[in-house]
């Protein structure tokens, strides 16, 4: 993606089944657990770069000990010096206590970081900033262990306000509106209320201490609690969780919007937000990893047993379609594949925006996201100039003009590729003050000179998706155009963004996305300002209604213009100015049947088509218009 979007986070469970030493004696360690949810992390680094955070807990530790431990960071490199920290943890610790880790159980008694159940997050901000303060794992903490509740998750609720709200009214007093921090006093809400629960019938028989303790740990009903907890909420979540006796969940949207994975053999359960991470981790083919169901939750209980229960009526499955275009790492065989699909099937358009002139049109893509894309979009032209080719030598062999030299240049026209564009990724554009920091982010990306002949050629490049376009006008194209070709096709393997997501991606100001520029422009090019005028009122009388209702009035500013007419105003928006060049610029986006072609079992499309799978999404939707009208920044979610 050419355009930088903040976005989705990334979640990693490790609950080991086996006692401390089955690890030490098969494995060599008793830092496997430690060590696979490193792996898990380091799989899904594309999937945070503002911070990292793990959790560990430790059963059985004597009272007066902590049983929990956690290590978060922030900032560049963040997940490479949150391990580092807890490595050199453990060298002091085997150090101090004269160890060497031969004896597991003495180990995890001394060291805060061996433990049975390890939870792992990286994060993308998209709500309250990027301090370590917010940062996952979050932690209720008790003295209680069965009251103690760690969380992290992939997600963003709609509904945050009135979810706050709420709490208010059961009497809390919350501290901070972020949607983890209200989600965790929800959901420990009601996990107080089971155990007090718990606890007036053990009194009740006369049950106390620690034999009330592991009563409580074997009678609490962890999905029971969660069930009640997430009832009111709207929103697309993949929630990862534990609870201080040992008990953990991963709790997914009944929608499956965000995505979610898990993995059990008899010595280990593991869950992550992608597939490949744990085939990776654990070495393991695609069939032996589950997807977590949509409404439901993966409860591991405090011995290390897993059952998926339902805590939600599972509603009709929209998942992400980004995931597959953007967000989840491409060496997934599905990913990579559809990838490849979204590419095959612009090669139609790609050819007709050059008049299929394949001797002067190079074929490249904008790394390095696109490059899955690229390769279907190769396969595409030469599906089609396999037709062609067969075509033109029948002809020729009809007319009777087939020659060895005339089969010998058809065999021989192929696409021209050229790798034409680099990101030039140690380029530091803070460095310069606002006035000259422009031309250095003109220069973010590079060319490859002499790929092409200047005035003569074409120049076709492909991305992923375009968001801003912003990267497009600023620098790649103002790049691109220094080679000089004829024109300049930009492909978009994405069909055209026109709506805000709610549920986890940060890209929610209507006013950013360069098809709602474009559309806004052609409404005031034509006088047509009153289309605006009448979404914007339709939007505040549906706001002002006690139910809203989940109609999208933002259809309105588009259902004048066709998508074609959209991309030639975006191509006018892009092409860069003050250039010395005269070449034209055309942008061709994916169709939405095209997008459901290639990704079938995903569509998760509300940010192309409007058609969002909550009611919170349309009301966000609805409230991004009337903050673009009323000239509010921020995002429409949020109070």
């Amino acid at each position: 993606m050419s355009d930088p979007i903040g976005h989705e986070c990334g979640v990693a469970i490790v609950r080991l089944t086996k006692p401390m030493a089955h690890y030490r004696e098969k494995y060599g360690t008793a830092l496997w657990g430690l060590n696979k949810l490193y792996l898990l992390m380091e799989k899904q680094r594309n999937r945070g770069q503002d911070g990292a955070g793990v959790g560990v807990l430790r059963q059985g530790m004597p009272f007066g000990q902590a049983y929990y431990q956690r290590a978060r960071e922030v900032g560049s490199n963040c997940l490479d010096r949150m391990w580092h920290g807890i490595h050199e943890d453990i060298q002091l610790t085997l150090r101090d206590h004269a160890m060497d880790g031969s004896d597991p159980e003495a180990l995890k008694r001394v060291c805060p970081w061996l433990g049975e159940v390890y939870l792992g997050h990286l994060r993308y901000g998209t709500h309250s900033g990027n301090g370590v303060e917010v940062c996952h794992p979050y932690l209720r903490a008790s003295n209680w262990p069965s009251r103690m509740l760690s969380l992290a998750g992939n997600f963003n609720l709609t509904n945050t306000p009135e979810l706050f709200d709420m709490l208010v009214t059961l009497g809390q007093h919350p501290v901070g509106d972020a949607d983890t921090a209200t989600a965790m006093e929800k959901i420990g809400h009601f996990l107080d209320n089971a155990i007090e629960a718990l606890t007036r019938q053990m009194e009740a028989k006369g049950i106390k201490g620690v034999e009330m303790m592991a009563r409580i740990a074997d009678e609490l009903n962890l999905a029971r609690v969660l069930r009640r907890a997430v009832r009111s909420w709207d929103g697309g979540y993949f929630m990862i969780g534990c609870v201080g006796h040992g008990a953990s969940f991963a709790l997914r949207d009944p929608n499956g919007i965000r995505p979610g994975w898990w993995y059990q053999t008899d010595e280990v359960v593991a869950v992550a937000s992608e597939r490949v991470a744990l085939m990776t981790c654990f070495n393991v083919p695609a069939d032996a990893v589950r997807e977590v169901t949509p409404g439901c939750a993966l409860i591991i209980n405090h011995r290390g047993e897993a059952t998926e229960q339902e805590v939600l009526p599972q509603a009709t499955p929209r998942h992400c379609t980004f995931e597959r275009i953007y967000f989840s790492r491409g060496n997934d065989a599905d990913i990579y594949r559809e990838r490849k699909a979204l590419g095959r099937e612009l090669a139609a358009a790609a050819l007709k925006a050059v008049d299929h002139d394949l001797e002067h049109t190079v074929f490249s893509f904008i790394p390095n996201t696109a490059e899955s894309a690229y390769y279907g979009l190769v396969e595409g032209i030469e599906a089609w100039l396999a037709d062609w080719k067969e075509r033109e030598i029948l002809r020729l062999q009809e007319s009777g003009a087939l020659t060895t030299t005339a089969l010998r240049e058809i065999l021989a026209v192929r696409p021209w590729q050229e790798k034409a564009t680099l990101k030039d990724a140690k380029l530091r554009t803070f460095i310069a003050d606002d006035a000259g920091r422009g031309e250095l982010v003109a220069h973010a990306y590079d060319v490859t000179r002499g790929v092409l002949r200047a005035g003569v050629d074409n120049l076709v490049v492909i991305d992923d998706s375009i968001v801003r376009g912003t990267t497009l006008r600023r620098s790649i194209l103002r790049m691109l155009s220094r080679l000089g070709p004829k024109k300049i096709v930009v492909l978009s393997s994405a069909p055209q963004i026109r709506y805000p997501d709610c549920y986890g991606i940060d890209m929610s100001e209507l006013g950013r996305f360069i098809a709602f520029e474009a559309a806004v422009g052609l409404l005031h090019e034509r006088g047509m300002q009153q289309v605006i005028d009448d979404a914007y009122a339709a939007c505040k009388a549906e706001e002002a209604r006690a139910n809203p209702a989940p109609v999208n009035h933002v259809k309105a500013i588009y259902a004048p213009f066709s998508d074609e007419e959209i991309s030639r105003r975006i191509a006018a928006l892009v092409k860069p100015d003050g250039v010395e060049w005269s070449g034209e610029v055309e942008v061709v986006f994916q169709t939405v049947q095209g997008l459901r072609w290639a990704i079938p079992n995903h569509n998760g499309d509300w940010y192309f088509t409007g058609d969002y799978p909550t009611p919170g999404g349309y009301r966000v939707c609805n409230r991004a218009l009337i903050n673009f009208v009323e000239k509010r920044g921020g995002r429409p979610y949020e109070r």
